[in-house]
């Protein structure tokens, strides 16, 4: 493969997106429920290749469709590089404050989360015991797929595309990226539903006008008059040196390099110890220890780095740029054979997640919120059903103004969720668990951790709320 077509790929990529973008900007529907255009750019590239465009003898190159074998195989790998970037960014540049006031502030919600993201384990697995692999003769790492998909979303889904190689279940990765893609249009779209609900039925403590949001906001632009406050980050080294731009992706790779060197450590260690019995490291993806390893780098850089280096702002925008890259190469490449080869399987694990979220939301929420259960909970929804991105647009679109505590909570709380479950440690390592472990156990286990937070949120949080 070469360094031409490695190039061309990501142009062909880019003018995809633009294109998306375009189309957003002209279709009101899909304003309206603010689809992102890197979903739309994926769904076009796959109309266009050889899943689609190619099955009705369109071959422009060979393979089938507009694109080239050899860009679809980049594109296919592709995922696997952007999410560790994706996750090395998630810390890098932030301030990590105490436990204290993370727990005091976003408590609540890191509760109401964790036993979103453990009941997908349950549910999943459950499903997995009971239909998935006797009636359909799927892996039993099928039950992890729930959790992988919808809380950790289309780049843990393409992540982990090795990993589910590694177990032989191959086609867990284009039915773990086509759940994240019915998992983030249904998301915004139930989302809203919901927000519309609460304030006419008077749940929202704030929202009065649901309807009052301005076409700008629906189109994703930004007037010429309000660009200029609009920073993409601070420039904190002189370009004539080193531009600030490069200076921030060195740190992200220098975290996903410790990354790496830490999985290298646990595979020597298990190798040595219990290889020939039990193999978890070895199938374990990179993405999750890139954030252990940016971790490391802000908590160093923190104690001995006097000078601010480091702008956040900048950091999110290269973490934006590579989820945008990530959803149209990851949805550009599923394959829709073996989608249809599991659709009845594929739809009960939509149905279930989704019937999962929206219970706990209605049910459960509102009895572990102490105050502001609706703003609290609406963004935890988002981000169950398969993007962060679409649990902070839910919370402004519930709290325009910020008078809750529910946007502040929600970033406090992915300090205490993303390490662990939504793409963390729990879920990379999840599907190696199942099949070294055995699904009935890990289903013991995952249970015992949900009723766990179920009774924190009930007997604490639960407990503040009747008290105020």
């Amino acid at each position: 493969m070469s360094a031409e077509v490695v190039g061309f790929s990501f142009i062909i990529l880019g003018i995809l997106l633009i294109i998306g973008k375009w189309i957003r900007v002209a279709t009101p529907f899909l304003q309206s429920f603010f689809i992102p255009s890197s979903i739309i750019a994926g769904l076009l590239g796959l109309l266009l290749g050889p899943e689609v465009l190619g099955l009705f003898g369109v071959e422009v190159f060979e393979g089938g469709g507009l694109f080239p074998a050899p860009m679809i195989e980049v594109w296919e790998v592709l995922p696997e590089l952007l999410i560790s970037i994706i996750f090395a960014s998630l810390f890098i540049g932030k301030k990590v404050p105490n436990i204290k006031k993370i727990w005091k502030v976003a408590g609540p919600q890191i509760t109401f989360a964790h036993f979103l993201s453990w009941g997908q384990y349950v549910i999943g697995i459950t499903l997995a015991l009971v239909v998935l692999t006797p009636l359909f003769g799927m892996n039993p790492a099928a039950g992890a797929l729930l959790e992988i998909s919808f809380v950790g979303g289309h780049g843990t889904a393409a992540g982990l595309s090795g990993t589910f190689s590694g177990v032989g279940f191959e086609e867990g990765r284009d039915l773990a990226i086509g759940l994240a893609t019915v998992g983030v249009l249904t998301g915004v779209f139930l989302g809203i539903l919901l927000i519309n609900w609460a304030a006419r039925k008077g749940e929202t403590e704030i929202l009065n006008s649901p309807d009052d949001i301005s076409d700008e906001q629906k189109k994703g632009l930004i007037k010429k008059e309000d660009q200029q406050d609009m920073s993409a980050g601070n420039q904190t080294t002189r370009s004539e040196v080193i531009e600030t731009l490069t200076v921030h992706f060195a740190y992200i790779g220098v975290a996903i390099a410790i990354g790496y060197v830490i999985l290298e450590g646990f595979i020597l260690i298990e190798e040595a110890l219990w290889g020939e019995n039990m193999e978890l490291f070895v199938h374990l993806p990179l993405f999750p220890l890139a954030m252990v390893g940016a971790v490391i780098v802000q908590l160093v850089l923190s104690k001995f780095v006097k000078k601010s280096i480091l702008d956040r702002d900048l950091i999110t925008r290269i973490q934006g740029f590579a989820l945008d890259l990530l959803i149209v190469s990851a949805i550009a490449t599923l394959s829709l054979s073996v989608l249809g080869e599991y659709i009845v399987p594929f739809l009960l694990m939509s149905v279930a997640a989704i019937g999962w979220n929206i219970v706990a939301f209605i049910f459960i929420a509102p009895r572990i919120m102490p105050d502001y259960w609706f703003e609290r909970a609406i963004g935890d929804l988002g981000q169950a059903m398969g993007m962060s991105a679409a649990g902070l647009l839910l919370i402004k679109l519930a709290d325009p103004k910020d008078e809750s505590p529910a946007k502040e909570g929600f970033s406090y709380k992915q300090l205490m969720l993303d390490l662990i479950v939504g793409g963390g440690i729990v879920t990379a390592a999840s599907v190696p668990l199942i099949i070294a472990l055995g699904p009935v156990i890990t289903l013991i286990i995952a249970f015992v951790i949900m009723i766990s937070w179920l009774l924190l949120g009930l007997l604490y949080f639960g407990k503040k709320k009747s008290t105020q």
